[in-house]
């Protein structure tokens, strides 16, 4: 497509985008929570105000001691992702909001205030029980926190608003799994408190996807040849994880690929979590029955059908390697 017909097809999908500010408005309503009726990160964290603060801090560093350095190691790389906020709605803001007063009605901006003052409580949550767990250097977690939101966050989508609904709707499904996945981790190594932030977190997240398809749906029954498009080359593109660009700078250049070899080895996000990401949207959005298809949408139809299924047969084909250094834990290094 040339540089002229991909500007026009993004002002006809920022169109589309528009005429869905009045849904988007009331999916505020009826998935997010007013900020009164939400849990708070002190809900799960010892209350320093008590005269047992210091034994509930004993207890929690208890608990957290028994858990491996792997899953520390995920948790750690969770919090970092979801500390990088900041990034992610700039980026929002930017593709999908043509309206710029930040205190407006419009629906797309208060779904972005409200998305936002949602996800802002995962990292704090999960960054001040690392902390008083006492089980990583926080220093090093800091610089790296740091660093990703530094180096910012390019999702990719060449400023189509329609690739970054899609983009969403993979990624709060991808973050869901892999908070689900690290709270039969922790529940199993014996901190139930850790188990249950982490799922009370991707019920957060579990909300947030849903709205993501559903923008995503309605845009199919307007534009289904756009849409398909859309999707189509995201996926070529692949989903870019949230913290690629954590290594950008960093002393160990190799630290994302390195915290992703660690959740794929103890199955907290695998490539086949990818794949099935794949396979629930392709049957969610009933991409193999679309029909009176044109501009290249058949297409694209057609290399989605079949995706999943590639990404099945390179998750066949991983290695792990045995042995990981990384920085946030306490003695460096990390062996399966």
């Amino acid at each position: 497509m040339d540089i002229a017909a991909d500007s026009n097809e993004i002002a006809k999908n920022m169109e589309v985008i528009g005429t869905l500010q009045g849904f988007v408005g009331e999916t505020v309503e009826s998935s997010l929570l007013d900020p009164d009726d939400c849990w708070q990160p002190t809900d799960f964290l010892p209350d320093l105000t008590r005269d047992d603060a210091f034994d509930q801090v004993t207890k929690l560093r208890e608990r957290t001691s028994c858990i491996p350095d792997s899953i520390i190691t995920s948790l750690v790389g969770n919090m970092i992702t979801e500390e990088a906020l900041p990034s992610y709605q700039t980026s929002f803001n930017l593709i999908v909001n043509e309206e710029k007063e930040l205190t407006s009605t419009n629906g797309w901006v208060r779904w972005s205030r409200a998305w936002t003052a949602e996800e802002n409580r995962h990292g704090d949550l999960l960054n001040k029980y690392l902390y008083l767990s006492g089980r990583c250097d926080m220093k090093a977690v800091e610089q790296t926190i740091h660093r990703l939101i530094y180096n910012g966050f390019n999702p990719n989508v060449n400023l189509d608003p329609y690739q970054i609904i899609v983009y969403t709707s993979f990624q709060e499904r991808a973050t869901k799994i892999s908070h689900v996945n690290t709270g039969k981790l922790a529940d199993k190594a014996g901190d139930n408190t850790l188990s249950k932030i982490c799922k009370t977190i991707a019920g957060d997240e579990a909300r947030h996807e849903n709205a993501y398809k559903s923008f995503m749906t309605k845009i199919f029954e307007i534009d289904p040849n756009g849409a398909l498009k859309s999707f189509e080359q995201m996926m070529r593109k692949q989903i870019v994880m949230p913290a690629v660009l954590m290594a950008e700078g960093n002393k160990n250049p190799n630290i994302f690929t390195d915290f992703s070899a660690v959740t794929q080895k103890i199955g907290v996000y695998t490539t086949w979590d990818y794949a099935s990401i794949i396979e629930h949207l392709v049957s969610l959005w009933k991409i193999e029955s679309l029909t009176g298809l044109k501009d290249g949408a058949a297409k694209a139809q057609d290399y989605l059908c079949v995706l999943a299924n590639r990404y099945k047969k390179i998750a066949e084909r991983m290695k792990i390697p045995d042995e990981i250094n990384l920085s946030w834990l306490s003695n460096n290094k990390l062996a399966f």
